[in-house]
């Protein structure tokens, strides 16, 4: 028995579902993807993925209008086998087709492209022996930042990804129901006083609001640092300011 927790996207609320390994996956129809084939290689007693991906499935499912073999779906992060960000661990992705026949397998992927269905259907050229699309949190795609800025008061599948993470990296968070409360915040500061980091955000509200030109540089320094620091500014002109006109401090 598999404990599955869904992130529903039309409520913005985590649902906990109890599934045998024969029995359809939350939120699918006609039986067409069964939890033993979500679950695929993994290990693990507990699951997790979206309404919105299970939805694409379905859709998928009828648009191509034949099963469609699953080779890998879930995994969790410490259980390896993808990249950083891989939406594998997110519970929205899908590597298939690897037993159909070639022709069959491109019918599939161009059903995939063209039906619109995901956000993301991997090139042919990169996935020559199998297809993959995946419904990650939002358009666009990005193959480098499939990961959603994570706050107290989040929640969501990719909750449940961080708090798998600092959970196996030795940070408590109480439980992993990908809701993120005072013991996931802990929990993540514990892991940033370890690692010598600001637990601040500030970096990553910058990268969120960057401007559509220019440069910007960013030099994180603690409070003690920054009571260290000198400025010496000469009187040269130049159009290039060299003054702390050009230094902002948040």
């Amino acid at each position: 028995m598999a404990k599955i927790l869904v992130f529903n996207n039309d409520t913005d609320r985590m649902e906990t579902y109890y599934r045998g390994e024969a029995e359809a996956m939350p939120y699918n129809t006609n039986g067409t993807l069964k939890v033993r084939e979500f679950r695929g290689s993994s290990k693990s007693n507990i699951l997790w993925t979206t309404k919105r991906t299970m939805q694409a499935w379905n859709s998928q499912r009828y648009v191509f209008g034949s099963p469609i073999p699953v080779g890998f779906a879930f995994k969790r992060p410490y259980e390896g086998g993808h990249g950083n960000q891989s939406q594998h661990y997110a519970g929205t992705a899908f590597d298939v087709g690897q037993t159909l026949s070639s022709t069959q397998r491109n019918r599939l992927y161009n059903s995939a492209v063209n039906s619109g269905i995901w956000y993301y259907v991997e090139p042919i050229s990169l996935t020559p022996t199998w297809v993959h699309f995946d419904k990650r949190f939002g358009k666009p795609a990005c193959s480098t930042g499939g990961f959603p800025q994570l706050k107290r008061g989040s929640l969501s599948n990719y909750v449940c990804i961080a708090q798998d993470d600092l959970n196996t990296l030795g940070f408590r968070t109480n439980g992993l129901d990908g809701i993120f409360g005072a013991a996931t915040q802990n929990a993540v500061k514990s892991y940033q006083r370890s690692a010598g980091l600001v637990a601040d955000g500030i970096v990553e509200n910058i990268k969120k609001n960057k401007p559509q030109a220019g440069l910007v540089q960013m030099l994180k320094v603690t409070e003690k640092q920054y009571s260290k620091m000198e400025y010496i500014v000469g009187e040269s002109k130049s159009e290039v300011l060299d003054s702390d006109e050009r230094l902002i401090i948040l």
